[in-house]
Parts: structure tokens; sequence; C-alpha cells
């Protein structure tokens, strides 16, 4: 307790740019003799033992001469920057110092104009102002400085110095008129509502209030013995009140009135601290008020404890205001903040917690207002405090023109952000479109010349900041509809189009706003326009072939066929280019990926065309899967010489899959991406999509098969040197009754796109397939016989064939079929000798007495190191 009692009298307010300290009670006696007569400071020194000299004489005019040319040098600071609060507190005080009054005066306004002054500022000058005026005339007008002061934040001492003036100053107070009394009873209610609740330091307050009503008493004459009883309920009644409120030194407020009610004639016991005798209703309050006390009085000394950092003094103040929410008492909350705040007024944190408590607890009324202008006048670069000012005062029912003076207001601060800016100009119009909706008719005449000038203004000063951004469209999207639906101008609303096109020609989303703004007025043939306009323009992206795709997608839905026909004449051609360049650009990218991987020794031909046991990355799918086969037949051989037990062993290492089969009997052996090692999948119950869209992910093809359910795997297949999709996945299944479902979904689209849906069926690869009937079709995948899918290493059959022919051995020719001339476009692909034959034949390797073929990637590898 003893440690809260001693509240440190120095100001430890933190306006921009300094803390500024000083003496709160105004006891600066040397700077307060100095503004009376600036000359005494000199004369006392002349008659301190010294002589008075001329050598004295000179020291004041060289000092004069200094303090001159220090004034200078200041406003020069001031005239090129006004907001350099460092320069308006130094003026101010060597104008202090030298006694320019007026130019004092003018200062403190200048000063007052961008800043709020500390309480001490605010104490000198009233001080100032009452030491060099008298005379009734001057009492209105220092009041309304200690108004001013007071205003900007809590003080307890500025109040009781506001206080101390008008019973000093103001004659009617001064002579107890009625008038008077009225009057300072006012002041000090106004003061207890402010600063009452101040744990610390709110027993001033009401001390000073108590003194002024028992002052009263002794006016009142004696043979009026209801008056002055009245008066003496009236002090008892303040005794009650501040019993009530948890105070320090609350005890001794009890013993206090204890005293006073002996005085009164009352037989209690004044020396005693129980509460005997005390009304029941006064000894309650007074209990509650001690244990609200003493829950606190441990967080006050947090914040009144020596040495601590001023970043440690803000954390306490927060826990404090945390703790104080919970209770949900709005007074006590409000007091803490404002105490806060008068330690930290440049905290934007503490001011936006403070504004955002108010909306929620008592969203109207001045005292909000009064908080808001506050706030913005402290911490004036924070967007989110004027744009929230806005919407108070618009809950408040505010004139248009204070609503206007503060969003001018606003324009005129430097915020740290693009966005800020765009949500303050979208607040003004939220609030000029709604009170012309929805407004009573307070508001006056309000018509949509406002908005549109609102909106003109944010693009004329947003725009270049926040070209191609999705900001700028959204303000303009917004304005356009309001020029349409509250507006009733289609013109005007196709000017703002038309304007965002100019800073934002190559965003595919713009023309898409101005498309679907036409499209849904009806307009078919003015969007139709548009897409004839755009669907040329080289947009970001891939946005020149979304608007190409959605002009199709808009004459299917709205044209006529000779429309449609017509899209697809104007789009086919710029469709095509757009994929010339796109296979440019992966060719280039796969030969810079191909010069990065390729082995700078070449390996020699028969070195490459030995057989390995191994199964590496660089063998084809085809020619891994064969391998795999011999290798099991190997096994399976092996195993009958083996010990039949030892060979049981080796064949329960092997995987099965659902249907009893092993991995090389029931499906295919590929190479994992992520791995690199090979890995064996099964057909058993296996999908095959194809005409996939290149964005679509793994999870896109599981939502779409979500319905169907019981999916184990999903594998898109991706280009080997550019790693993008190539649009084919295979879908893994459970159970051929997931995977029926799965099939019944062909033809279905996703992301815009059919899907071919047909069962995986690998042995239609395989050559002995080849020999079925021309025309022949499978049940399961609907293809024809000798087509194959892509293998799951991102190549396909026909691919492979197509890139490099095989070498004669690979499939024998027929023996009745004989090659004659040079012309061999009609003769069966596996006839033809390819570049690079000659007639050796290289000799059979020696474990499989047959040579196996060579991959794609070899002969490749072979012909460009050759």
């Amino acid at each position: 307790m003893e440690t809260i009692m001693e509240v440190d009298e120095e100001d430890h307010s933190n306006v921009p740019g300094e803390v500024v300290t000083g003496d709160l009670n105004g006891k600066d006696d040397a700077s307060n003799h100095n503004i009376q007569n600036p000359k005494a400071l000199s004369a006392e020194e002349k008659d301190d033992g010294s002589g008075g000299d001329s050598s004295s004489e000179s020291d004041d005019d060289e000092d004069d001469s200094q303090l001159a040319e220090q004034l200078k040098q200041l406003e020069s600071e001031l005239e090129a920057n006004p907001s350099n609060y460092d320069a308006h507190v130094e003026c101010i005080k060597l104008l202090r110092r030298m006694g320019e009054l007026e130019k004092l005066r003018q200062a403190r306004e200048a000063m007052n104009a961008l800043f709020p002054l500390t309480p001490s500022m605010w104490q000198e000058w009233a001080k100032d102002e009452a030491s060099l005026s008298s005379g009734p005339e001057s009492v209105a007008a220092i009041e309304k400085l200690y108004e001013r002061g007071v205003f900007d934040y809590l003080s307890v001492s500025l109040w009781c110095d506001y206080l101390s003036y008008i019973q000093e100053s103001d004659h009617s107070v001064r002579e107890c008129s009625p008038d008077g009394i009225s009057k300072a009873r006012n002041v000090f209610e106004r003061a207890l509502t402010a600063g009452g609740l101040h744990i610390a330091e709110g027993n001033k307050i009401w001390e000073a209030y108590r003194e002024f009503e028992e002052a009263i008493i002794y006016t009142i004459d004696d043979k009026d013995s209801k008056a002055k009883e009245s008066q003496v309920q009236r002090v008892r009644i303040l005794f009650h009140r501040q019993l009530s409120v948890p105070l320090v030194n609350l005890e001794s407020t009890l013993l206090d009135y204890k005293a006073w009610e002996v005085e009164q004639g009352s037989t209690l016991n004044a020396e005693s601290s129980d509460l005997d005798g005390v009304p029941t209703h006064v000894v309650s309050a007074y209990r509650k008020a001690m244990e609200i006390y003493k829950a606190r009085v441990g967080l006050e000394e947090q914040i009144f404890k020596k040495g601590i950092s001023q970043e440690e003094k803000l954390q306490h103040f927060m826990n404090y205001l945390t703790f104080e929410k919970s209770f949900g008492d709005p007074a006590r909350v409000q007091v803490l903040f404002e105490r806060a705040l008068a330690e930290f007024p440049v905290s934007s944190d503490l001011w936006l917690d403070y504004v955002r408590y108010m909306d929620r607890t008592l969203k109207v009324g001045n005292v909000v207002r009064d908080v808001y202008t506050r706030a913005s006048k402290n911490c004036p670069w924070v967007g989110e405090l004027w744009v929230r000012y806005l919407l108070a005062l618009e809950r408040g029912r505010a004139p248009e023109e204070d609503i206007s003076a503060v969003f001018e207001r606003a324009l005129q601060c430097t915020f740290s952000t693009l966005e800020e800016y765009l949500d303050l100009f979208l607040t003004r119009v939220d609030g000029l479109r709604r009170r012309i909706l929805f407004g009573s008719g307070e508001d006056g005449v309000l018509d949509f010349s406002l908005i549109r000038k609102t909106f003109q203004y944010a693009s004329d000063y947003l725009s270049p900041q926040l070209k191609n951004t999705d900001s700028l469209l959204r303000l303009h999207a917004y304005w356009a509809r309001l020029e349409v639906n509250l507006g009733k101008d289609l013109v005007a609303a196709r000017g703002v189009w038309e304007s965002l096109l100019k800073t934002c020609g190559s965003m595919l989303e713009a023309w898409q706003g101005y498309i679907t703004m036409e499209t849904e007025l009806g307009h078919i043939g003015e969007a139709r326009s548009i897409y004839k306009r755009c669907y040329g323009k080289r947009l970001a992206g891939t946005g020149s072939e979304d608007i190409c795709h959605s002009w199709l997608r808009f004459e299917r839905e709205f044209g006529t066929l000779e429309d449609f026909d017509l899209a697809v004449q104007k789009v086919t051609p710029r469709l095509e280019e757009l994929q010339l360049y796109k296979m440019q650009q992966d060719l280039q990218s796969s030969a810079a990926t191909i010069g990065q991987k390729e082995n700078p020794v070449p390996k020699n031909v028969r070195e490459k065309r030995k057989g390995s046991s191994n199964i590496t990355d660089e063998q084809s799918p085809a020619k891994r899967k064969k391998m795999a086969t011999q290798t099991q037949k190997k096994e399976q051989d092996n195993a009958q010489h083996q010990d039949p037990d030892q060979a049981h062993g080796d064949k329960t290492k092997e995987l099965k899959n659902v249907s009893g089969k092993t991995d090389h009997e029931a499906g295919r052996t590929v190479t994992d991406s992520s791995s690199g090692k090979a890995k064996v999948y099964t057909d058993e119950c296996t999908i095959f999509v194809s005409n996939i869209n290149l964005k679509a992910s793994s999870e896109d093809l599981r939502k779409f098969f979500a319905d169907v359910g019981g999916i184990s795997s999903i594998r898109i297949l991706h280009d080997k040197f550019t790693g993008k999709s190539r649009g084919l996945a295979y879908v893994d299944f459970l159970d051929d009754e997931h995977l029926a479902k799965a099939i019944a979904k062909n033809k279905q689209t996703l992301l815009g796109k059919r899907l071919s849906i047909a069962r995986s069926n690998p042995k239609k690869g395989k050559k002995g397939d080849r020999g079925a009937p021309k025309g022949a079709r499978d049940t399961d995948g609907g293809k024809k016989d000798g087509e194959s899918e892509p293998t799951r290493s991102g190549t396909s059959d026909d691919s492979r064939t197509s890139q490099i022919s095989r070498p004669e051995g690979s499939r024998k020719p027929a023996e009745d079929v004989v090659l004659k001339g040079k012309n061999t476009f009609a003769v069966p692909r596996n006839m033809v000798k390819p570049l690079g034959w000659t007639d050796r034949q290289p000799k059979p390797p020696a474990e499989d007495g047959d040579e196996q073929p060579k991959s794609n990637d070899e002969f490749r590898k072979m012909f460009i190191k050759s």
C-alpha cells in the first residue's frame, strides 16, 4: 500500500518525438519568475555581491543574442517541417525563457494544432496566463485552457489545478452564490467521472470535493437549520460514495468519516477502524470496495515499480487491462485505459484496443466520438483508426459535414500501406451508399455525385501505385456496380471499366469483370465485342489461353451456331500460336535439362548393350518388364533345384496383391519418381484416365472419384524433362466393384475437360497382341488392338516408335516379304532399317542367348553422342 502512495509526480507522457517531463504541480519557480519578468534574474544576480559592473550587462546582451539566434534557427526548422515535435517543444521552452508572451502563445497554439500537449505543458500554459492576466474577462479564457488540457489526457493533477483555479478566481464560486456553487459542483462531478476511479490518485479529487462542500456549511446561517442539515447530508453522501470506491488509504477515509460524524453529534468511536455504528449499506459497500482494492493492489505496485523499462511498464498495463476486462466493469476499464494512454500516448496498439472496447460496450455517444478524436490526433498514421472513426460517426448519426471533415483530415495523413488508403476510400463510399439508400433524411440531401467524386479521387490517387492489382480491380468493380444500380448510368459504368483497362489491360480479371457486367445486364452483343477486343491481346500468365476458351464457352451458352463458328475461327490461330510458343519453351527447357544431366564421357556401344540384372532408370518400362519376367523365370528354374524349405522361404518374401498373385505376375514394374527405385504396381483394379486438365492435381482426381470410393493410390504422369503434367493418370482401387463405378464416370467433366476413363490393360501393349484383327476392341479398355497406354515412366509405345524405328532383330520380319526399291513408305515399320544400321549383327548375350532390344533413351543418347 505504501508503494502505491508514492506516486511519481513526474509526467511520463510519451508524445511523438520526445518524452516531455516536468513538474505537474507547476513548481518551476525559476521559469515562472522569468515569464513574469525576463530580466528579474539578472537583477537579482547583480545584488548577490558581485557589484553589478558593466561586464554583467554585456553578458546579458550576449545571452540575448544567442537566444535570438537559437530562436531563429528553430523557426526556420519549423517552417521547413511543421511536424517536427522536438522543434516545437524547444521553441516553447526558449520563448518562455525569453519572456516573449505573444510569440509564446502563438507557438503553443501552433503545436497544439498538430499535437496534443502533455498535462505539464497545459499546467505551465494556464499558470503563465493566470500570472500575467487579471480580471473577470481573463478567467473564462484560462478555464478554456484547462478544459482543453483535461480533454487530451487523464491527469488528476491537472484536474486539481483546474478545481483550485475555479474556487480562487471565479467570483461567483468564491462567494458561494447559487450559480457559483452549481458551476463548481458540475466541474467536480466531471472530475470524479474522469478520475474518481483512479485507485492511486482518485482520492485527491474526492477530498477536494468534500472540502468544498464542508466549506459551504459555514456560509449558511445557523438560523436556517433546514438548509444546513441539507448541506450536512450532502457531505455525508459524499463520504458514503467515496467509501464505496476502491481507492488507496480507504481505511483513513473511514476514520475521517467517523470523526466527521462525531462532530455532527454521532456516538461513533472515531479512533477505531471497526464498523460499529456505521450504516449497514455503507459497511457492505466498504467491504466490497476493500476486496476490489486488495485484488488490484499487486497490479498497481507493478505499474509504479521504479527502475523498470517503458516496455515492461506497458506490459504491466496490458496485464492489468486484461484482468480488469474480465470483471466487465466498463467505467473501471475506461479509466485504466486513460491512465495507460497518459503514459503511452503514441502506442497505436493501445489506442486500437481502447476504441474496439468502446465500440463493443458503448457503440454510440459523444464519449466514443471524443475517444476517436484523441486517438486520431495521437496516432494519425494508423489507417484503421480513421476507418473506425468514420464508422463511429455514422453509428452516432453525425451530420454529413462532420463525417466529410474527418475524411478530409484522414486523407492528409501518411499511412504505411496503400491498402489503408483503399480501405478508407471504400469505407467512405459505404457510408454514403447506406445513407442514400436507407437514410431517414437527417443527413440532408445526399446524391450519387458524392460517391462518384470519392471513387474518382480514389482512382486518381491509387491507380499509379496499384497498377495490375486485385485491389484496384476491386475498387473499379464496386464503382461500376454502383453506377449501374444506384446511379442508373450504364454509360458511366462502361467508362469505369474502360478507364481500368487503360491501366490494367494485361489483367484477365479486368476483362472478365467487364464482360460479366454486360452479360448480367443481358447485353450479349456488347459482351461479344469485348471478347473480340481482348482475345488477341497478350495477357499475363495463362490469361490469353483462358480468354479464348472463355469466349468459346460464352458462345455455346449465349450465341448462335454462326457466332460459335466465328469464335472458333478467331481463337484457333491464337491457340495454335500459344501452343507453339509453349512447345518452344518446353523444348528449350528440355534441352537445358539434357545438357545438365548428360555424361560428358561416352560409353562404349557394346558396353551399353550388355545385359544387367539390375533395373535402372535408363531402361524403358517394356525392357524392365521383360527383364523382370526373365528374372522370375530364372528364379523359378533355380527354385526347382533348391531345397524345398529354402524355396518356400524365398517365395514368402514376394509381395502378394489382393487377388493372390504376385506383383510380377499381375502388374508392371516402374521407376518411382521420388525415390528413383523400381516399384511394382498391380493392374488388377486400375483405371487409365486421359484428357485431364493440365492444372488438375491428385487431390482434384480424388475429389472427382470421391463418390466411388475405394481409392488406394493416384499417379499422375509427368513429362520427364519439364516435370509438367501430361494429362494422364493411373488410379488404383481396392476391388472390382469400385473400379466398375469409376469406369462408369467416363466422359464426365473435371475442371472443364471431359475425361476418358478405361480399365488399365498393359497386355495390350505387348508385342504378342499386335497380331489381333484390325479394328478389334477390348471390352475393358475400349481401345483398338495394337494401341497401348502410356507406361508409368511417362512415355507410350506409340511415342517411342514415332521417335525412332526399331532395329532389325527387335522384331523378325515376315519371311515371305521381299523389299524392293528405295520407297519404303508403305512397308511395315519393322522392315525399315534405321539410320546407322549395318549388316554386321552383334553377338548375342551369353546369358539369354537372344539380344535384348535397346530403349528409346539409349538410342537417343547414341545419336546425340555420335
